[in-house]
């Protein structure tokens, strides 16, 4: 099928490729003319001729996201469907929604999780929309998804998808937090000499045994004591959002709870702890990493 991709990032970008191996054809719309392969949104829409038309949007949460979205429901026609796959929040999706069923065009919220490691594993997938909608898409999400039955959802209504990738986010917090915490205390330690191989140990027959922890023991073969970087982790929308759903629904979490304080608290003082975090979320996905002073 033929597929429109706005934002070719360090995701966008990817999925792009990881698409096309899958035997589709996609358009891609950046701002980086470099990566482009169009100048124009408008001009993406018009080389789109097999319809109906289907957009994925891959650009940042909030404005970025909501005026490609207005954007869009200016140039797609009646039965086209536009799939959000960045990190908005859920109850934007319910407006998005709204918005572009006026103008007769579907709506998907897709959250994406994979990171830079998807083009070569697949990236995990929940979506949320209308089983008609969602039909539509799904060989986009077949090539997309990792290889064998598991990966991707249906997860439920318009904002189910995002709403899916916030609490897995939560989670990812809570375990970063823990490895983080062990890490520092194992450093701590003048019995134990060598932290990283303990770590390395913990790969197979351990219960914590997991893809994080092998991008634990990456990091710490980049650099043993993780010297070279400081203690500051960012947090993402998505952290916070899960947090203030939690309280809306009455939920307990105290787990993510404390792991997105600590995360203000990195972003205050150069914390041991947010090195290992820091340095985990760059692995997973790249994310920018400050280096020690």
């Amino acid at each position: 099928m033929e597929l429109g991709l706005v934002g070719l990032g360090k995701m966008g970008g990817n999925m792009r490729e990881r698409i096309r191996r899958g035997g589709h054809t996609v358009i891609g719309y950046d701002r980086n003319p470099e990566v482009a392969d169009v100048r124009s949104l408008e001009e993406l829409v018009s080389k789109l001729t097999g319809g109906p038309r289907v957009v994925w949007v891959m650009v940042p949460a909030g404005e970025a996201t909501q005026s490609t979205v207005d954007e869009l429901a200016g140039l797609l026609s009646p039965g086209d469907i536009v799939v959000d796959g960045g990190n908005s929040r859920w109850t934007d999706d319910e407006k998005h929604a709204e918005e572009l069923a006026a103008h007769g065009i579907g709506f998907v919220d897709c959250g994406v999780s994979g990171g830079v490691w998807g083009l070569e594993y697949g990236y995990a997938l929940m979506y949320g929309g209308d089983a008609e909608h969602v039909a539509r898409v799904q060989p986009v999400f077949d090539a997309l998804k990792p290889e064998g039955s598991f990966g991707a959802v249906h997860a439920g209504r318009v904002g189910a998808g995002h709403f899916a990738k916030m609490v897995h986010n939560g989670i990812e917090y809570a375990m970063m937090q823990a490895f983080a915490e062990g890490w520092e205390l194992l450093e701590a330690a003048d019995s134990v000499t060598d932290v990283r191989e303990v770590f390395r140990s913990w790969q197979e027959g351990t219960v914590i045994r997991s893809w994080l922890l092998d991008l634990a023991v990456n990091a710490l073969d980049d650099d043993e004591h993780l010297a070279g970087l400081r203690g500051v982790a960012a947090d993402s929308g998505e952290g916070r959002w899960t947090v203030e759903a939690a309280i809306d629904s009455g939920v307990p979490l105290p787990a993510i709870t404390a792991s997105l304080f600590a995360r203000f608290t990195s972003q205050q003082e150069d914390s041991p702890q947010m090195k290992m975090v820091a340095a985990l979320r760059n692995q997973f996905g790249g994310h920018a990493v400050e280096g020690s002073k």
